[in-house]
């Protein structure tokens, strides 16, 4: 027997008209690539966007076709959000961090039409102009005051295009099931390869993430996204914001300390979201020049593990509650949220720490198992250890365009991470099954060396990379970038793991360095310390 309720599509386009109805006046402000500070207002948004969505359409652009976007954090990549989906096309947001190469491949691939991009990427557009193979409209996201000169022909203006349209566009019904954003992985190894997401698993993510145990979003926040609209739709929170009627600050192209904590407080940002990296940036910044925080309450720190010091000086030193998440772009990216229970409360501080250090637990809507190298299912324990599977309902099923049987096993998708799971359903991710370190049979967890190694002091920035032994086949190697103007030996280093961890997980080696590389998503690019590392000889080999 089927239930007796309205049928109606789950879709982006509502999310912008609930935006719209119950918080029209609520404030978008972002930091222009132009250099000056624009304000508008949810009910803008929803008139641009529809302008936007009329541009479209009468330039031929049709339901199920890829619109591309080079463009940082700012308010017109938010009406792109909302216009290209919200009219049945499907966004493709590019990573402007990959090489040239890269964004021909990726462009070609989804068969975009046309290109929307910042002023900041006008010669790597210019560069790939006359390379991509089907994109024949390139628009420069600016005004006519601003409008560059170029080389790429029929460039057209932004502003230009909406001045032109009026605001009656209604937004279309379609099935739920339709595509609305297209991402592609960092494509470390290998060419990229593209997630195709639903309106409906968007909008079942949308739901997730706003959950009080989960990013605990209303419309009392103001919300930062430092994580680019590039990368996995900024962790959804374009949508969640829209959602719960937060106010959004954008900060363009400026993801500095300075820059980010000028806006964090001109704005009251209340919740932000970024990277490791980009947190350390913003804590130098803040450390250096003796300030504080006076509205930050909450920082969502994903993408990578996040270090227990970058936790606490978050909390101890600022008050600042750190929401440590995991996900993939073949999540839309959302897996976990470390949601401490109320039993946690009665734990001392850094018995919570270890909590938090943690990936946290599932979110509902994603189930998650470790199993052994044969597939077999692995206790909950928080002992042991395996390849860590999920699915859900925002899970990828397959990836855009492929050949062959797909990348689940048994229906589950293998998230290529190492993990153990707690009988709390605390996940704790040890390593990338590609990183892990296999020595004399056992694994070592080459992030638990990095989070002692980036509690030290003098430490600003550490990886750890197996290199080769000729009796247990791999030994732990430190790469290390030390903090401006402090000294710190190898063996400094080294006597710092004692009693924190089995003798035998100590590194064999430390090698100091002036910068470690980072790939376009701000993660350590470990295959590069491999290749770059290869032959190091260990001082004990």
């Amino acid at each position: 027997m089927l239930g007796q309720m309205m049928s109606m599509p789950l879709l982006t386009s509502s999310l912008l008209l609930h935006a719209e109805s119950q918080h029209g006046d609520r404030e978008i402000v972002t930091r222009r690539v132009e250099g000056d500070i624009h304000r508008m207002t949810y009910r803008d948004l929803g008139r641009r966007a529809r302008q936007l969505a009329s541009a479209l359409v009468g330039r031929g652009v049709q339901p199920g076709r890829r619109v591309a976007t080079l463009a940082w954090n700012t308010h017109r990549h938010m009406e792109l959000y909302y216009a290209v989906s919200g009219m049945g096309s499907v966004l493709h947001t590019i990573n402007p961090r990959l090489h040239a190469d890269q964004v021909v491949y990726i462009a070609d691939h989804a068969e975009d039409q046309v290109l929307f991009f910042d002023l900041t990427f006008l010669p790597l557009v210019e560069a790939i102009a006359g390379r991509v193979g089907t994109i024949r409209t390139f628009v420069a996201m600016t005004d006519r005051a601003h409008m560059p000169a170029s080389k790429i022909d029929g460039l057209l203006c932004y502003e230009d295009l909406l001045a032109a349209e009026d605001d009656r566009f209604e937004w279309p019904e379609f099935s739920e099931e339709e595509a609305a954003t297209l991402c592609y992985t960092s494509g470390t190894t290998g060419n990229p390869k593209g997630v195709l997401y639903s309106h409906r698993s968007t909008l079942l993510h949308t739901y997730a993430a706003a959950l009080p145990d989960s990013l605990n979003c209303s419309a009392r926040d103001t919300i930062l996204p430092v994580v680019p609209m590039f990368h996995v739709n900024a962790w959804g929170l374009p949508y969640v914001a829209c959602m719960v009627g937060a106010k959004l600050v954008f900060p363009g192209a400026g993801l500095d300390g300075k820059s980010l904590y000028e806006l964090f407080e001109a704005e009251g940002v209340t919740l932000s979201a970024g990277v490791p990296t980009v947190w350390q940036g913003l804590l130098s910044h803040v450390a250096a020049n003796d300030l504080r925080f006076s509205t930050m309450r909450r920082t969502v720190i994903g993408g990578s593990a996040c270090p227990p010091a970058m936790i606490r000086s978050f909390q101890d030193e600022h008050g600042v509650q750190v929401i440590h998440a995991w996900g993939m772009t073949e999540m839309s990216p959302l897996g976990t949220v470390c949601a401490l229970k109320a039993r946690h409360d009665a734990l001392t501080p850094d018995q919570r720490l270890a909590v938090q250090s943690t990936q946290g637990r599932a979110v509902f809507g994603v189930s998650m198992k470790i199993v052994d190298p044969d597939g077999r299912a692995l206790p909950h324990d928080g002992a042991a250890s395996g390849d860590l599977l999920v699915r859900g309902p925002w899970v990828v099923s397959r990836y855009f365009r492929e050949e062959g049987p797909g990348p689940l096993v048994d229906g589950w998708f293998p998230t290529g991470d190492v993990a153990r799971i707690d009988a709390d359903g605390f996940m704790q991710i040890t390593d990338r099954s590609k990183d892990v370190i296999k020595s004399g049979g056992e694994w070592i967890g080459s992030i638990d060396l990095e989070n002692i190694a980036m509690a030290h002091p003098a430490v600003a920035m550490a990886a750890c990379i197996a290199a080769r032994h000729p009796k247990w086949d791999e030994r732990p190697l430190l790469i290390v970038v030390r903090r401006p103007g402090m000294a710190l030996s190898r063996e400094e280093l080294l006597a710092f793991y004692d009693g924190k961890i089995a003798k035998w997980w100590t590194p064999d080696d430390v090698v100091f360095v002036d910068s470690i590389p980072l790939g376009a998503t701000g993660k350590m690019l470990k295959h590069k310390l491999r290749e770059q590392y290869k032959d190091h000889e260990l001082p004990a080999a």
